[in-house]
């Protein structure tokens, strides 16, 4: 197949593959299937026989080994669905081209502009292709964007056996938007031994620690009664539940922190008079600030509580993922050979970390360590969200070269 890989990315970025975090379905949202069933259907073109979409929506395939000596079994992996922050109904990509720098007004929506102010990264792209949603929806460069990298890769490698390579696993999930891309993951089947996610940001750009992350569950149970008769006995879960976010410390929310800093972020609250629940999120990327966040939190709903001896509460956290770089630290070569696959395709490598999580967060812990390679999207999970052509055309030269890089140091 020749299509290049914005042929790819605009195919994928069409298809409506929002996950719903509401649902309990695995996929959460049919939809996501119908980008996969395309994925099986490109792969099965390029060549690789064993490529098929499993009942939980995910995608496996391999690349079959171009060397004769043992190598360790890599594995590619992007995510299928977009996030349910913005709508991804309806998507209609537009390209910039020859971008001459400025603000970037989107035609859907003219309220909608992507601006030098806020991506830095566009003083970068002077004389590339840009591309964006029209402004009414996400356009879904995250994470479709490291999907159509590494199909385009894949085919690259098979169009050409002489690039020397290993078996190389695919893997493509459902559902990571909303914390469930690993769930039903099956890594004997996979057979990977070290992976790569292509779900970063800047190019060049490699990720080898993440937040660790917890969530939080409140419940409160109140003191309902007729308004009318109310004093001195109603205590109202909702005035109290109000109570306790009022009071979580400004210094520590996501709007207020930056690089190494971690936070308590609510995310959602819900209740009536007699009961209501708050949830929240807590991220650091020390497992002891994780543990100092929950404590703060529950002494200001005791804090709170105190003054409404009427009423119970509930606080439960729940364990989501934990910093990568714990388990990367013991295989040094997965950065070391993706730092070189990014020299190769002419950058200069960046190493850093995620505020926030990926697929591999999980994986690594799972058994299969797991770094972040950039994608070359920017701003996601909003209207003006943007990826460059060039870009994504370095993404897939990276993951061609680093396939070479794990032959040539086996």
């Amino acid at each position: 197949m020749t299509d290049t890989v914005t042929d790819r990315f605009l195919r994928y970025a069409v298809i409506d593959t929002q996950s719903d975090p509401r649902s309990a379905s695995q996929p959460s949202t049919d939809k996501q299937k119908t980008l996969g069933r395309l994925l099986v259907e490109e792969l099965l073109a390029i060549g690789l026989e064993d490529a098929h979409l499993d009942e939980h929506g995910y995608v496996y395939a391999t690349i079959p080994a171009t060397v004769d000596k043992p190598v360790p079994v890599i594995c590619f992996c992007s995510h299928m669905d977009t996030a349910p922050d913005f709508t991804g109904t309806g998507v209609r990509p537009q390209i910039l081209r020859n971008y001459q720098g400025g603000d970037i007004v989107l035609p859907g929506d003219t309220s909608q502009v992507i601006r030098v102010a806020e991506n830095r990264a566009l003083a970068d792209q002077i004389g590339n292709d840009i591309v964006t949603s029209d402004g009414t929806t996400l356009l879904g460069a995250d994470d479709k964007a490291g999907l159509a990298e590494i199909v385009t890769a894949t085919a690259r490698l098979m169009a050409d056996p002489s690039i020397p390579h290993g078996v190389i696993k695919l893997l493509f999930t459902p559902d990571e938007e909303i914390g469930r891309g690993v769930d039903k993951v099956d890594l004997k089947k996979l057979g990977a031994e070290f992976a790569y996610t292509v779900d970063g940001e800047t190019a060049g750009h490699l990720e080898d620690e993440t937040f660790s992350a917890d969530g939080v569950e409140i419940e409160i149970q109140g003191v309902a009664i007729h308004p009318g008769f109310a004093k001195g006995r109603m205590e109202n879960a909702i005035r109290i539940a109000g109570e306790i976010v009022a009071r979580l410390p400004h210094r520590l929310a996501p709007e207020t922190t930056a690089g190494r800093a971690g936070f308590i972020h609510p995310t959602d609250l819900s209740g009536a008079m007699e009961k209501a629940r708050i949830s929240l999120i807590i991220r650091d990327f020390e497992e002891h600030g994780l543990v100092e966040k929950e404590e703060l939190l529950e002494s200001i709903v005791k804090t709170v509580m105190a003054d409404y001896p009427g009423s119970t509460y509930s606080f439960r956290v729940q364990r989501q993922y934990r910093n990568m770089k714990v388990v990367l630290d013991r295989h040094p070569e997965i950065v070391e050979n993706a730092l070189e696959a990014i020299r190769r395709a002419g950058m200069t490598p960046v190493r850093g970390s995620i505020r926030g999580g990926t697929d591999g967060s999980r994986l690594s812990f799972m058994g299969l360590p797991t770094a972040n390679l950039f994608a070359g999207g920017h701003a996601f999970h909003s209207p003006t969200e943007w990826v460059s052509v060039q870009d994504m055309e370095r993404a897939v030269q990276t993951l061609v070269e680093l396939a070479r890089i794990w032959a040539e140091r086996a």
